[in-house]
């Protein structure tokens, strides 16, 4: 049968080792804190933010081109705006475009 062992420390072990190379940070050398979020504002504000309801599907589609899936999806809608397709299947036209 195995005896259990626990890990002990080294005897020469000194709890606070003292490094002429390394000195601790004082509060000078840190500076005052600096708080960031998010990536801050647009330079020169082109969109807006929204919220959208997706299918699914649709979602996934998009999702599994991988990175900038966004950037692709506003891409289709815009190729639609640039067609011009205005009217739905049934032959109405969309409500985004009334005129």
């Amino acid at each position: 049968m195995k005896r259990a062992t626990t890990l002990q420390k080294p005897k020469n072990f000194r709890a606070k080792a003292k490094d002429s190379d390394n000195p601790p940070w004082s509060e000078e050398m840190l500076g005052a804190p600096v708080m960031k979020r998010g990536r801050g504002p647009q330079r020169a504000p082109t969109k807006v933010q929204t919220t959208i309801r997706l299918d699914a599907d649709v979602l996934a589609y998009f999702r599994a081109i991988g990175p900038g899936y966004q950037t692709q999806i506003n891409e289709a809608l815009r190729k639609v705006v640039k067609r011009g397709l205005t009217t739905r299947s049934s032959g109405r036209r969309s409500a985004w475009r009334s005129g």
